[in-house]
């Protein structure tokens, strides 16, 4: 953007009061701002005027079910779809905005807003809107910035890793949404490999592992007889983390209590060992994940508001795999190669009839089993050539019975269940094994359990 172009903030809401007050924080802020109140003036100026980004209401009139609102963004995306769209809402009507986001809203902002944090949401979704308008190439991509470690080409990935190279270099913290196996930590690994700290340390914690009452010895540190075990000092994750990244994985499983903690981190970039007299600085950029939806929570009162606005500033929602089929056989000849190398397999490939059977399957644990499939496959079949057949005889265990999973017509909560449902039966409840299987930690599917209303199996044991 050039340096003497003002940025051209378009707002949209049928409240004068709310049109005054942006139009004011924006101008004092370096944008040039205009206004208006509904869907038809909006578009109306949006066809007579060029404009960089627009904040519009998701209610214009005594409705309130957000569905003008996620009509004039359907609109604005038809006609202008390079234009970011800032969605505003209360805190009551919280999912619709999350709908928004879904249909390609840029981000989204609640009334009462914070002036500060407002502006600079504004600044970096203006930031991000400068990708080239056809989109980028995998080339193109590659040629700048070192994503080796992600495979794929569709769009919906490319656009990922577009976001990932612009804010990469940044410091702003970073959230990244998507369901169970689709690679955040992948994408986490990029954020931190593209940035200045690449040659500071990555420190990844599942939140959901951390016991409330470990919380700040975990994160903080402690000095020596800080508490009765606390025979010397020990460095907790945010020192281990200074200069780098701090991955902080499975956010949406942090307790509330340790919510207010980790606030005080990024609000202040201080922390206190335990036992400490006096507090350290952080230099730490963060980055957080969760396949849960953290704004819902939110509204649910279950993730603290403030603590919310201090993660999202950008947020990355990474598309499941059965939104990028197109990169299956990318994905299964990189994961074939990596699994056979890893065991010593030599050699192997996949027949077309293997890549038509992996590209059929639904995928519902995403990336994350199409490698276990693989490689369950891979060592079952014996063979340096895989085909459809082997795929499908796998999916049969030992008695015959099938273990596909039917989740036609389920929605993700109800395959999440499903699936842990299978997993406890397989294991005859073993706890501790059905989270290895699964991917989680055990305290993250307790909470699992819980959620889902299953009766944690007492006759379970664990290892």
């Amino acid at each position: 953007m050039e340096a003497s172009h003002k940025p051209r903030v378009l707002v949209v809401d049928d409240d004068g009061a709310v049109q005054v007050s942006l139009a004011l924080l924006l101008k004092q802020s370096g944008f040039d701002a205009a206004c208006c109140s509904g869907p038809d003036e909006a578009l109306a100026l949006l066809a007579r005027e060029p404009f960089d980004l627009v904040l519009q209401d998701m209610n214009f009139s005594l409705q309130t079910s957000g569905a003008e609102g996620l009509a004039l963004l359907d609109a604005i995306r038809q006609r202008h779809p390079q234009l970011p769209v800032l969605l505003m809402t209360a805190w009551g009507s919280i999912a619709l905005a999350v709908n928004g986001i879904k249909a390609g809203a840029a981000n989204f902002f609640t009334k009462p807003w914070d002036n500060a944090q407002l502006v600079e949401l504004v600044r970096a979704t203006l930031e991000l809107a400068g990708s080239p308008a056809g989109g980028p190439t995998r080339a193109a991509l590659d040629s700048g910035f070192d994503f080796s470690a992600i495979v794929g080409e569709h769009p919906k990935l490319l656009r990922v890793l577009a976001t990932v190279g612009q804010v990469a270099r940044t410091r702003a913290p970073v959230l990244i949404l998507g369901e169970s196996g689709t690679g955040k930590e992948l994408v986490a690994d990029a954020i931190h490999r593209n940035s200045a700290r690449v040659s500071e340390p990555v420190v990844k914690i599942n939140m959901g592992a951390i016991t409330p009452t470990l919380f700040e010895s975990e994160m903080f540190g402690h000095v020596r007889g800080a508490f009765t075990d606390a025979r010397s000092d020990r460095k907790g994750h945010i020192a281990a983390a200074e200069g780098g990244t701090l991955f902080l994985d499975e956010i949406g499983e942090l307790n509330r209590g340790d919510q207010v903690k980790l606030l005080r981190v990024l609000q202040d970039g201080r922390y206190q060992p335990v036992g400490a007299s006096r507090s350290e600085q952080a230099d730490v950029r963060v980055v957080s994940a969760t396949n849960r939806e953290l704004a819902e929570l939110v509204a649910a009162g279950d993730f603290r508001e403030d603590l919310f606005y201090r993660l999202n500033l950008i947020t990355i929602r990474l598309p499941p795999l059965r939104e990028r089929r197109s990169d299956i056989p990318l994905l299964a000849r990189h994961i074939a190669a990596s699994v056979a190398e890893s065991y010593g397999l030599g050699e192997v490939s996949l027949s077309a009839s293997a890549l038509d059977w992996l590209g059929a399957q639904p995928w519902p644990g995403n990336i994350r089993q199409l490698k276990q499939t693989l490689e369950r496959t891979l060592l079952l079949a014996g063979k340096a050539q895989l085909t459809g057949a082997d795929f499908a005889a796998g999916q049969h265990d030992d008695a015959g019975s099938s273990l596909r999973l039917g989740v036609d017509g389920m929605t993700l909560e109800q395959v999440e269940r499903h699936m842990i449902e299978q997993a406890l039966d397989q294991h005859g409840g073993n706890i501790t094994r059905v989270a290895r299987v699964l991917g989680l930690s055990r305290t993250a599917l307790y909470r699992r359990l819980e959620r889902h209303g299953l009766a944690e199996p007492g006759q379970g044991h664990e290892e």
